[in-house]
């Protein structure tokens, strides 16, 4: 079934700011929206001025600046209906209250901060199910950052250090939200040198596509299966599919993994990649003029 939601997930940035968290939590600046992906947020969810925005900090550590911070940058953006949802807990998870407020909602924004709460707190909760339904059967966008961009997929990684990522049992997957299945999303990508962790993931699961969201990228991602890249930085995939050869399953917990042929791509804003095909269509501007 093809869902009718659209999904944005958002590598995170430091210096340009993604409203992603550092390690303190704050947002470093407020360019983000400048740079095309909380405006393509914006313009493909206002349907008109009453459109309604939640903001979900359940994975910061300070969800209250967090969630400040995007009213603030919403609101350069001429977008004032917006609201946060501190929920920190399962039981607010399944709340009346919250409930309807997910369900009255146009667009759901999930911030940075740790994955493993994000699945912890709502995995299999009615507000869990109420998005799931509504980003099959409604025009909702669900968009995530860092830890809400890792948490959207089925399969979710969770820990893993970028030095050992290639030592057998280093890298550590757990389930996700579940909005989109058949791959895996890394976040930080390039910056952090994460490519490790999604190879390994990629090797262990041949089937599913790793996703590595460079830091103020993101993948515009309707029907279900349409990838678009944007934003300044890149996405890598990893597709194991027509991976040769392996010792995964060989070698003991802790030694470094072999793997042969496995496919990497590269995308940039514009870019496309479809999950059902498995097509890369690479956008070509126009030239630029010469001096």
């Amino acid at each position: 079934m093809t869902p009718k939601g659209k999904l944005i997930i958002i590598g995170g940035a430091i210096n340009t700011g993604s409203f992603t968290e550092t390690q303190f939590g704050l947002p470093q600046n407020m360019n983000f929206f400048e740079r095309g992906i909380l405006k393509k947020i914006t313009i493909e969810s206002v349907h008109n001025k009453d459109s309604r925005f939640e903001i979900i900090t359940t994975a910061s550590l300070i969800p209250e600046k967090v969630g400040e911070e995007y009213i603030k940058a919403f609101s350069q953006l001429d977008v004032h209906n917006v609201g946060v949802l501190g929920i920190n807990n399962r039981e607010q998870a399944n709340s009346a209250e919250n409930c309807a407020r997910i369900k009255a909602a146009d667009v759901i924004i999930f911030t940075g901060g740790d994955q493993l709460r994000l699945s912890s707190i709502f995995g299999g909760t009615s507000i869990h199910q109420i998005l799931l339904d509504k980003y099959q059967n409604e025009e909702i966008v669900i968009a995530g950052t860092s830890a809400g961009a890792a948490a959207s997929s089925k399969n979710m990684i969770y820990q893993g250090s970028s030095k050992d990522a290639l030592l057998k049992g280093e890298v550590k997957i757990t389930g996700g939200l579940g909005f989109i299945d058949g791959v895996i999303v890394d976040t930080h990508f390039v910056q952090r040198g994460r490519i490790g962790r999604l190879l390994y993931a990629a090797a262990s699961n041949p089937g599913i596509l790793g996703i590595g969201l460079g830091e103020d990228t993101g993948l515009y991602i309707s029907n279900g299966n349409r990838m678009e890249a944007i934003g300044s930085g890149m996405v890598i995939l990893v597709d194991g599919r027509h991976m040769a050869d392996t010792n995964l399953t060989d070698v003991e917990m802790g030694q470094p993994v072999s793997i042969k042929n496995m496919v990497v791509h590269v995308m940039c804003d514009g870019d496309i990649y479809d999950l059902t095909d498995h097509k890369l269509t690479i956008h070509h501007p126009k030239s630029l003029p010469v001096n």
